[in-house]
């Protein structure tokens, strides 16, 4: 089963807020799920995200692959090089 870090859409039309999953590389954006490791706001100024470190350290040793856009999250919060 390839796994994949990614962000499921939540909020309000024009009003986006994210949560960053893991999940199924082959289910939907907003289906489900196996484990949720964090939160993205980009509405705010500056954007504003918190990481659970433990579990997403986890998660990619246990070879799950992130997105291009939880990749630059991770590097700005330092989970990542």
């Amino acid at each position: 089963m390839a796994v994949k870090i990614r962000l499921r859409r939540m909020g309000q039309k024009k009003a986006p807020f994210y949560r960053i999953i893991v999940a199924d590389a082959r289910s939907p954006r907003d289906g489900r799920f196996v484990e949720e490791i964090g939160t993205y706001d980009p509405s705010k100024d500056p954007s504003e995200f918190h990481v659970n470190e433990e579990a997403a350290k986890k998660w990619l040793a246990n070879g799950a692959q992130p997105t291009e856009q939880v990749s630059k999250i991770f590097k700005i919060a330092g989970i990542i090089k």
